[in-house]
């Protein structure tokens, strides 16, 4: 018989997911705005945590290997995303605004739910040891987000540079 608390405490990323995804899907039904020239803020800020994480914690071969593999993948489904978000211009006033595609939000989804899924697969023990499964996994994860990240960004910055009628 398991305890009460290990399917709560299984359950309760699953049940912050659903409810993020919930207020997510609301607020997409409005247009945000776009300003072309902050697309790059997000990147730079995840590659200095990306940095950092990898220098405190230096990945083996191995780990470095996964994480090209990841930033690769994670580029390539960027460029995906990037292309599902809605971007139109205000003929009057030349703004740009943006509307996110719910299928761009299930694919993060389902990202999250797959790196929480990675603890149950590898176990609490794996952490402790730099070369295990699951520290290797997380290396792949940082370059996946570095890829996804990047690629959705810089989609969308060539895409509102097109709509405004500017070269890139």
């Amino acid at each position: 018989m398991q305890p009460q608390g290990n399917w709560l405490t299984a359950a309760l990323p699953f049940v912050v997911i659903a409810i993020v995804l919930a207020i997510r899907f609301r607020r997409m039904r409005r247009e945000l705005p776009l300003n072309p020239e902050r697309l790059w803020i997000a990147p730079a800020i995840y590659v200095l945590l990306a940095g950092t994480t990898l220098y405190s914690l230096m990945p083996p071969q191995m780990g470095w290997l996964l994480m090209i593999a990841g930033v690769a993948v994670g580029a390539v489904l960027g460029w995906h995303r990037g292309k599902l978000i809605h971007m139109t211009r205000n003929p009057e006033n030349g703004d740009l605004t943006q509307r996110s595609s719910p299928l761009a939000v299930v694919l993060l989804a389902a990202l999250v739910a797959l790196k929480l899924g990675a603890k149950a697969i590898f176990g609490d023990s794996a952490v402790g040891h730099p070369s295990s499964s699951a520290m290797l996994l997380t290396d792949a994860f940082i370059g996946f987000a570095l890829g996804l990240l990047t690629a959705t960004r810089l989609e969308l910055y060539l895409r509102a540079r097109r709509l405004l009628g500017q070269s890139v």
